[in-house]
């Protein structure tokens, strides 16, 4: 059973960064897999933010966040991190991680290609 555990979700103001966690614990039916962040802010549809290859050879970011969040594994702690900087207001929402098959580079932003998912991580930017 593969469980995800997502932390580092706080208040900050503007400018400021933060730094997402994922804990990931038991091992995914797949050898090729990818973890990625999403994240769901009122009223809008979930959003996929970054998404990294198991090896770290691929990485894709969202449009929105190019430049300012940067995706990271580390396979010995079983952990992914997203250092955010540079927040903004509407980066407000909910963040969270996931674990699906890898395919290729675009598809790791496509929300239905993952099976597993943590319980989500609260993000909030003033201004």
């Amino acid at each position: 059973q593969v469980q995800l555990v997502d932390s580092g979700g706080g208040l900050v103001q503007a400018g400021g960064s933060l730094r997402l966690s994922c804990a990931v614990s038991g091992r995914p039916r797949y050898d090729n897999y990818a973890m990625a962040w999403f994240r769901l802010a009122p009223g809008k549809e979930r959003e996929f933010v970054a998404g990294i290859k198991w090896d770290g050879l691929r990485v894709l970011y969202g449009d929105s966040v190019k430049g300012r969040f940067t995706i990271s594994s580390d396979n010995a702690k079983n952990t992914m991190y997203l250092q955010m900087n540079a927040l903004k207001p509407e980066d407000t929402a909910v963040y969270y991680c996931a674990v699906g098959p890898y395919i290729t580079q675009q598809s790791m932003s496509v929300r239905k290609n993952y099976d597993y998912w943590g319980q989500g991580t609260q993000v909030s930017v003033s201004s």
